[in-house]
């Protein structure tokens, strides 16, 4: 079953390759979406997928990279768009 997550991650975040991580581990996991940093210095994502692999990278966003403290992350359950080919880094 496809589902979307729309989520925040607040941490220590920016700065140490978290979103390339995220792109990355989403790649392995065939979720597609998105991933940005904010200017209140939490990452924004949008993933979409099949459940057992969205729920595995939001647990992958957990670790993080090295570098990277995870503090807290928000989810909100949403319905997919299927509008996602990949898994891309966005800015502003």
């Amino acid at each position: 079953m496809k589902i979307r997550a729309h989520i925040f991650i607040t941490g220590i975040i920016q700065g140490v390759f978290f979103r390339s991580h995220a792109r990355s581990q989403a790649g392995m996991r065939h979720v597609t979406g998105w991933i940005r940093n904010l200017t209140d210095g939490r990452v924004e994502a949008v993933m979409e997928g099949e459940k057992d692999d969205v729920e595995s990278l939001i647990e992958a966003c957990r670790q993080g990279p090295p570098g990277a403290r995870v503090d807290d992350i928000e989810i909100s359950w949403e319905k997919p768009v299927h509008k996602y080919k990949e898994f891309e880094i966005r800015t502003g």
